[in-house]
């Protein structure tokens, strides 16, 4: 199921979001290519299965896919600025990431389950705010499960 932009961007509360509002319309290719980044990491079961059921050399798989469509999508040259320097950003994550798996570079090493989880939930996290900045910035509605690692909002009040 579809969450709609309109309630993401109701529930984001401190994101700064500069360049969308009711004067501003981002070009049309931008939001395509915004869009086809927010729909391959719907697919990427790694960003929002609950943890329990992850295994660490799946999780590992998934993370080097998604840094290769990342830098794929930047060398092809069609990512606009804006999108491209989320990109760089979700990318940077994941090599961050598996920098703590592959601490040499070479074959993945082992973590212990905190240490492992704790690396997959600060991707997640920053994950989460670049998709939701996409989101809001191209107004872009996006799968439950992805949007499950969406920043919460601060229902707080004042």
């Amino acid at each position: 199921m579809k969450i709609p932009f309109s309630k993401i961007i109701k529930s984001m509360n401190g994101i700064s979001t500069p360049y969308f509002g009711v004067q501003w319309n981002p070009p049309k290719g931008d939001r395509e290519i915004a869009g086809m980044v927010v729909s391959f990491l719907e697919d990427q079961r790694s960003l929002y299965t609950p943890y329990d059921p992850e295994m660490p050399d799946y999780v590992d798989g998934s993370i080097m896919k998604m840094r290769m469509h990342l830098t794929d999508m930047l060398d092809s040259g069609s990512a606009p600025p804006e999108v491209a320097g989320h990109i760089r950003a979700m990318r940077a994550s994941c090599a961050k990431f598996l920098g703590r798996l592959r601490p040499s570079g070479g074959l993945p090493g082992r973590l212990d389950n905190a240490e492992f989880f704790a690396a997959l939930g600060e991707m997640r996290g920053v994950f989460g705010v670049h998709i939701a900045q996409l989101s809001i910035k191209y107004g872009l509605d996006m799968e439950q499960d992805l949007a499950a690692i969406l920043p919460v909002p601060d229902t707080e009040e004042d």
